[in-house]
């Protein structure tokens, strides 16, 4: 079962955890973005259903428009690693991709992160502005370095993924970022 959060964006854009049935459609937002990589339908449905908590669906008018995973990794109690952001053209402008994060952060399953992680390529501006930002907003130091090389871990098919740490905050701050 699905449920609607009580953050409804004044544009009409409605967050939700979500459930088996949003698989196929996540999987085609993703795959009509033409810039993120591409999981199968497979591991969009395990995320719909075994990560539902610590995803976010975005819905304008019943319609995905974005689409966060993340998860908390078995290692790092402390720690909300954003998988994957996925924003459609017709929502893009409006700061979902913040309210994405905010809505994750401020669930029960994330109640004890204190740090947000994230791979990004270093040419993937938007991004990097966006986790800079939240730094800024969360007042929490952001690092960044190396995680996958190109060469190394990649066979030279996919550009080198830098690992982006921000944190540690202070969990009360995440109300700051409802209101940035």
């Amino acid at each position: 079962m699905t449920t609607v959060s009580q953050h409804v964006r004044p544009s009409g854009i409605a967050l939700r955890t979500p459930g088996k049935s949003d698989g196929s459609a996540v999987w085609q937002l993703i795959a009509d973005s033409g810039s993120l990589d591409e999981n199968s339908l497979y591991c969009n449905l395990l995320q719909c259903s075994h990560f539902a908590q610590t995803c976010v669906l975005a819905e304008m008018d019943g319609k995905p428009v974005g689409w966060l995973s993340g998860y908390i990794p078995p290692e790092q109690p402390d720690t909300y690693f954003v998988w994957q952001i996925c924003v459609s053209p017709q929502a893009r402008g409006l700061g979902l991709a913040r309210h994405l994060i905010t809505e994750a952060l401020n669930r029960s399953a994330c109640r004890n992160v204190n740090r947000l992680e994230c791979t990004i390529t270093p040419d993937n501006a938007a991004s990097w502005g966006l986790f800079k930002a939240m730094a800024r907003v969360l007042g929490a130091p952001l690092g960044s370095g190396l995680h996958f090389d190109c060469q190394h871990h990649f066979d030279n098919r996919h550009a080198s993924e830098h690992l982006v740490s921000i944190g540690p905050f202070d969990p009360a701050e995440r109300e700051r970022l409802r209101a940035a």
